[in-house]
């Protein structure tokens, strides 16, 4: 557990961050949402304050009144023991509260979060552990601010950046090879007193047979030959409900891929720019990777092959305190994978089930993630977006398979 004056810094890094994130949008643009999965900006800002306010300051301080009765409803995501909750598809529609508004609530919340912080050097260890859990559930909505902001704009027909940048240089990616792994029983799953979220837990062993992962993602020029192969319209590659998915929403190439004058160009935070090559391709379903996977002769690693491997290497690479939020071609070769973690989130062949012996908590809090254990798939390492202190070789991410405004690609294995 971290020390309380820690936990207080860490508590005001965190928040300064997600206003880092929004500052470079309009109060239109914090206002818009661009599809049912996704979320305003505005109400990522106040939802991250709604759980700070609900279950530390409601439910551990005495006297403490709530800023705004109704904003319990408005900017509940999914607790139904909380009680109502907006609908999320209708986020957009919500004109007011106001920026200022939201902006308002967050001070409000961050002052009561930092006397208590202050004030009391002998928190429980409840208070500790949750403020703890919030600060990791509020670097979970910084990334979606990326993912959703980009979605929003690139719906624009004008492709407005975000935050303007330089264009990154085509550079050549280390040459795809394959790394070995011996069969054997392996551990897998948090264990220790670091923070994890409890879809990562219990540490369990599992056999694997012995398995090859590719050294690097799958980069657009690989990818690139599965759209010119006609792959996309061939059903050999797919699942029945992949190839239903994609013939039915007439899908050709990843999101974001967009043809001008006989070119492939890709729509980045930074605004439109060329598609490069050696780049890890980017924005696929899980679909779309298991058709690729197939095209390419080889499968989707499960989640415990990716964990055994990554347990290997430093968490280190693009991740989103490099501010390029694009991802980048490795030029790194080696004995071990490159680019496992930052850059894109790697699809599994695993399904987003329980640990043997999981258990979700009691109360409110045991409604994070348990209950979406169901048809969903797994992604491991994190992207560009992706705060380097939140992510470990254990984190587990999870998206229906036909999600893909996420920054998602894959590697392979065999």
């Amino acid at each position: 557990m971290p020390s309380h004056a820690s936990l207080l810094e860490r508590y005001r890094a965190v928040r300064a961050r997600s206003e880092e994130l929004a500052a470079p949008l309009s109060a239109e643009d914090q206002a818009i949402q661009s599809m049912p999965d996704a979320s305003p900006t505005k109400w990522h800002l106040a939802h991250t304050s709604w759980f700070f306010e609900t279950f530390v300051l409601e439910a551990g301080v005495a006297g403490y009144r709530l800023f705004h009765p109704a904003y319990r409803v408005l900017f509940n995501s999914y607790y139904q023991s909380v009680g109502e909750q907006y609908t999320r598809a209708q986020r957009g529609l919500l004109s007011r509260p106001s920026q200022a508004d939201v902006a308002a609530y967050r001070a409000h919340v961050d002052r009561c979060m930092e006397a208590l912080l202050e004030k009391e050097p002998d928190l429980d260890a409840r208070v500790c552990d949750v403020t703890t859990l919030g600060l990791n559930h509020e670097q979970q909505h910084q990334e979606l601010i990326l993912t959703d902001v980009k979605h929003m704009l690139g719906q624009n027909p004008l492709l407005p950046a975000y935050r303007a940048g330089e264009p990154t240089p085509e550079s050549a990616a280390a040459p795809l090879s394959w790394v070995g792994y011996a069969e054997g029983l392996r551990q897998i799953g948090h264990a220790g007193a670091d923070f994890a979220f409890d879809n990562e837990c219990p540490a369990h062993r599992v056999f694997l047979a012995a398995f090859e992962l590719a050294s690097r993602p799958v980069s657009n020029a690989e990818w690139l030959e599965f759209v010119e192969a006609g792959a996309y319209r061939d059903p050999a590659h797919w699942t029945s409900d992949g190839f239903a998915w994609a013939q039915s929403r007439a899908i050709d190439a990843p999101l974001y891929w967009l043809r001008r004058d006989d070119a492939w160009w890709v729509q980045t935070l930074a605004g439109p720019e060329p598609l490069r090559a050696e780049d890890p391709v980017c924005h696929v379903s899980w679909y779309e990777a298991e058709a690729y996977a197939r095209f390419a002769g080889a499968r989707l690693p499960t989640e415990a092959e990716w964990e055994v491997a990554a347990r290997e290497v430093p968490v280190a690479g693009n991740l989103a305190e490099s501010g390029h939020f694009h991802p980048r071609a490795s030029q790194r070769g080696g004995a071990l994978p490159a680019q496992l973690f930052g850059d894109v989130w790697e699809w599994t062949a695993s399904p987003y089930t329980p640990y043997p012996g999981f258990r979700a908590a009691a109360g409110a809090l045991g409604e994070y993630n348990g209950k979406f254990m169901a048809n969903q798939m797994i992604l491991r390492g994190g992207s560009c977006a992706t705060p380097a202190s939140h992510i470990r070789p254990t984190y587990r991410n999870f998206f229906h398979p036909d999600a893909r405004w996420q920054f998602s690609g894959l590697r392979l294995a065999r």
